[in-house]
This record gives C-alpha cells, structure tokens and sequence, in this order.
C-alpha cells in the first residue's frame, strides 16, 4: 500500500534539535515496541522500521471485535453473541485498518526516539494489514531538521531605509482624510455624472438572456473614477443623470476571478436613482475637534506625523531584517524539509481560503485561484522555512534564551489586542501551543537583532 499521513504531530521548530531521549530501548520493548531499523535516506529524511510484537497486535484486535460486537446487530444471533469468526468475515478490512491506524499511533512515536529522531513534520508510513498471531512490521519515513553550519555573523551586509516624512505627505493624509470625512450632497435634478460623483444605482446583469450569480445590486454607491466595478461599468455611466436607466455592455477580462465569467460579455439594467457629491470640510480646528481626540489642526497634522514614521520604521526594520537574511541565505546552504515547506505553504493557502470566501461566492473560482497559488506560493513558502531554520541556529549558536517573563508579556500584549484575558487566548490556543508559539516568535526576534547589532548596514534612500 502507498505511504499514508498518520497524524499531524505538531513539532514546532524549536524542538528539532539535541537527543535528550526520554524513553529507553527497555521502556519501548516493554510496551512491545521494537526499532528494527533506521537509516537515513538525506540529511533531513529518515526511513524507520518498526516491529510492534504479536501478543499487542492480538490484544488490539480483540479488543476492536470486543467493542464492535456490542455495536453492530448480526441476523441470527443474540445482540452481543455473534461469533468472532463471523465478524471477522463482514467487517474484517475495517477493523483491520482501525487496529492499523491504534497499532502504529501507539507505537510509531517510540520508536522514533527509539533511533534518535526528532520529527519536525508528519511522517509518513507504509503499513500492512494487521494479522492475528503476527507481529506487525511497518516503515515510516521521518523528516528532522538540517544541520546547519552557520557563516561568520560578523558584519554582514545589511540596507536600511532612511526614514522621513515631508510636509507634502502630511498635507495628502490630511486630504484623504478630509475627503472620506466629506458628506454626501444630492446634486439639482438634470446634473449630469462626472468623475468624482457619487450615483446610487439599482443593476442586473446577464449573459445571453441569463441572470447570474452576483450580478445584480440595489441601492448600490458608486463613485464614479474609483475603480469598483469590473473595466467599463463606471465609464459608461458617466453623463447619467438621476432618474435615468442605462444599458451597459461590459465584457469580463480573461483572469476575472470567476472562470464562468471570464471573457463572457454581459448585460447590465442600470437605474439611476440619485446624482450626488461630496462636500468637503474646511480644514481647521472644528474639522480636528470633530474627529474626537484632538483640540486644533495642528494637533491631528502632528499625529498624522507620528503615525507615518511610525509606519515607515516598522517598514525599515522589516526591509533590514530581509536583506540581513538575505546575505546569510546566499551564505549558507542546507537542505530544507519538504514537510516543513508543505505546512508553511498550506497556512498560507488556509488563510487566503478564509479572506476569498468573504467576498467570493463562487466556490470553484476560489478552488482555481488557490490551484494557482499553490504552485506561485511554493517558493516564497520555503524561503519561509529556509529563514525559520536559520534564526533557530543562530538563536542556539548565540545560546539567545527566551524567558518564561518574555512569554507572559507577549501574550499579555497579545491578548490586549484582542481584547480578550490571557486565559481566554491560552484556551484557544492550547496552553502548550500558545506557548511554544510565542517562544518561537521572541527567539526570531532576538536572533534578528544579534544580528543587526553586529551587520554592517549601509542606509539607503526610498524603500
């Protein structure tokens, strides 16, 4: 049979190195348990073989038909009586596979420490059909950690953004601001639709004579330039004037993202309900005081200061840590695990899953655009585990420890943001979980500052 997934055993990164084993070759032959071998087939995959003894595979099994025969009614027999020869024959491959699946899950964990072996992803395993009166041998394939032989850390090459912000800047923040500040005015009948109005507009589209899914609004705000809608719906509305009922003909581009619409023309019934514009605020105190949380313009324009640098230091200090990163990456070479790879790349593609069905509806476009992505995705995610792996080594190299007063702080902050308590965030997490994971975050973040305390940064200008 092919290899299969067993379970998804969550080793976090940090725990891939050292051999500080807590069970003892006895301790696994006393549960049944044998290593019959272990080879390594890379520098990150390993093949295990693993012997769980006969009396255990004949004690699984009787327990499995144990507990099916007070489930499951046999014509012929009392309930609970049926014979163990005849569950054999109606429901053998099933409990053969269920006792396969409690057999190596028992089992397989043993014996990878058995051998010396810390997992940082799921293994994979080929195993056979359990038989009464056997021992049940199976392989499992073990992905770990590389070893990494780490460069000098001494004056790596690093960029650092300059960061300013100019006077211009903050005039067009207060602008925007202004502007999506401003109220909606209706215009005088007869006013035709220019760039910059906003129309409230009823539409129905269709395709050949058919209405389809998602193409039909009420009472829907358009401002006209703003870029909404599909190419050619706002344009072909310009001119409109309230009360008016427009035909629009729109063909979808090639890469819409639903595949049914793609490159299809459609019909859109548009009705104009109102012409409206927007008035703009003066620009003074009255306009800062109405935002809640300032005196004067003076006030807010500083704010919008310290906002922007802000933002634009976070910016710098990501764009110095990924050229840092950059400059070791070209330095070092190891082999990167494939689970590891795989993992990253399927949070990515959960996470995009969550944001596509919030504003999709069409299941199969979203099943498409992720088939696109998991091909696009697959480099940047090992770049991912591929810098993961390296802070983990100069955080160990560096013996760059995270202290139990780090992790509680973070998750106090963390949990601030969510407005929840700790022990609210600690239960959806998982307490172990949580903490592994924040422990893992602070031990990246020091790891990136040992090294921007000893790189060679060169402060450039633009971002």
């Amino acid at each position: 049979m092919p290899p299969k997934h067993l379970h998804d055993h969550d080793h976090d990164h940090e725990h891939a190195h050292g051999h500080d084993h807590p069970h003892s070759h006895a301790a696994g032959e006393a549960r049944g348990v044998r290593l019959v071998g272990s080879s390594a087939e890379s520098s990150v995959r390993h093949r295990v073989e693993v012997e769980v003894e006969a009396r255990e595979v004949d004690r699984a099994l009787e327990r499995a038909y144990r507990d099916l025969v007070r489930q499951v009614r046999i014509p012929g027999f009392r309930p609970g009586k049926a014979p163990r020869s005849v569950l054999e024959r109606i429901y053998g491959a099933s409990v053969a596979e269920q006792v396969e699946r409690q057999l190596v899950g028992a089992s397989l964990f043993d014996a990878i420490e058995l051998a010396g072996l810390e997992p940082v992803a799921e293994p994979d395993v080929d195993a056979p059909a359990p038989q009464s009166g056997q021992a049940f041998r199976y392989r499992a394939w073990v992905e770990t950690k590389p070893a990494i032989e780490l460069p000098s850390l001494e004056g790596l090459p690093a960029r650092r953004p300059r960061v300013a912000v100019e006077d211009a800047e903050i005039e067009r923040e207060l602008e925007a601001l202004q502007l999506r500040q401003a109220p909606l005015i209706e215009e005088p009948e007869g006013t035709r639709a220019a760039r910059g109005h906003v129309l409230v507009i009823d539409f129905q589209g269709s395709i050949d004579g058919v209405a389809f899914e998602g193409g039909a609004g009420k009472d829907v705000e358009l401002e006209l330039g703003a870029g909404r809608l599909v190419p050619g719906f706002e344009e072909q509305l310009e001119g409109a004037i309230s009360g008016e009922k427009r035909e629009l003909r729109i063909r979808f581009p090639e890469d819409y993202a639903s595949s049914d619409l793609a490159d299809r023309e459609a019909v859109f019934e548009t009705q104009v309900s109102a012409v409206k514009r927007r008035e703009l605020p003066a620009l003074d105190d009255e306009f800062a005081k109405d935002l809640g949380e300032f005196e004067t313009i003076g006030d807010l324009r500083e704010r919008i200061r310290r906002d922007l640098l802000s933002m634009r230091e976070r910016s710098a200090l990501a764009a110095l840590h990924k050229s840092l990163l950059d400059a070791l990456l070209e330095r070092t070479s190891f082999e990167v695990p494939n689970g590891l790879v795989e993992r990253q790349l399927e949070q990515r593609l959960r996470s995009a899953r969550q944001r596509l069905e919030s504003s999709v509806e069409d299941a199969r476009a979203i099943d498409a655009q992720l088939a696109r992505w998991r091909d696009e995705w697959r480099q940047p995610a090992e770049r991912e585990v591929r810098e993961m792996l390296l802070l983990d080594a100069v955080a160990r190299a560096q013996t760059l420890e995270v202290a139990a007063e780090e992790i509680s702080a973070r998750i106090q902050e963390m949990a601030e943001g969510q407005g929840v308590s700790p022990a609210v965030l600690r239960q959806a997490y998982g307490e172990d979980a949580l903490e592994r994971i924040v422990r893992s975050q602070l031990a990246e973040q020091k790891a990136l500052e040992f090294l921007s305390s000893r790189a060679r940064v060169e402060e450039t200008t633009g971002t």
